[in-house]
């Protein structure tokens, strides 16, 4: 859909200019040459955008945005002759959102409407990022610390989940039943080498189809246990 672009100001030829130059770039335009005509048509339609004149007969472009401001928060964007920083300030404090100074260079102009439009877009949420390890029907979810085969939930103690998290993470590198004990019980625990047995045939009776013909953790006979990929 072509964006909207409402150009008030009482000198033609300066509307003219900026119409003809927006709308090559496919931009939608409407104008006004005075404060009320400014008001009636931003109460009628909606903008992408405004760019609006400070100096204009009936209402001034000050007088236009403080009342547009009060239902809407289109952007607005101030074109003053005057280079006094005081009529800049004050353009904002109206509500504006930015300001040209004249004699104004029509690509800036451009340059500053797109700016402002890529700024007011609605922002499309980002899908969070999923933090999980997988491998065939095998996934486990590293936040919630739960396990699945085929969408499955699996009931994982919290040991069992570290020691297969831990496997996963560095699938096909075999850790001897020594290193597993340090890692995942910890150096000063007082159990030996059995518990990591008990809690691997565990996790094989839990996770695989055969537990005695296992797709996933498997062992390296005199060494220890890997995960395969």
């Amino acid at each position: 859909m072509a964006r909207k672009v409402l150009v008030v100001d009482d000198e033609k030829l300066i509307v003219k200019g900026i119409r003809f130059s927006l709308e090559q770039d496919g931009m939608q335009v409407d104008c006004a040459y005075d404060g009320q005509e400014a008001l009636d048509l931003a109460g009628e339609n909606h903008y992408d955008v405004i760019l609006l004149d400070v100096m204009l007969p009936k209402f001034t472009g000050f007088e236009v945005c403080q009342q547009i401001r009060e239902y809407s928060d289109v952007p607005i964007i101030m074109l003053t002759a005057k280079g006094d920083d005081m009529d800049k300030i004050l353009g904002l404090d109206y509500g504006a959102d930015d300001y040209i100074t004249k004699p104004f260079n029509i690509l800036e102009v451009k340059a500053r409407i797109k700016a402002i439009m890529r700024r007011s877009e609605p922002k499309t949420p980002k899908e969070p990022e999923k933090n999980e390890l997988s491998f065939g029907d095998l996934r486990i979810d590293l936040d919630s610390r739960r396990g699945y085969i085929a969408d499955r939930e699996v009931n994982l103690t919290a040991k069992e989940f570290d020691l297969l998290e831990l496997l996963m993470t560095h699938s096909n590198k075999v850790y001897s039943r020594e290193e597993l004990l340090n890692m995942v019980w910890g150096y000063d625990y007082p159990g030996d080498v059995r518990t990591v047995d008990v809690h691997i045939r565990r996790l094989r009776e839990k996770i695989e189809t055969t537990p005695s013909d296992p797709d996933y953790i498997h062992t390296k006979w005199g060494v220890g246990y890997y995960f395969q990929k």
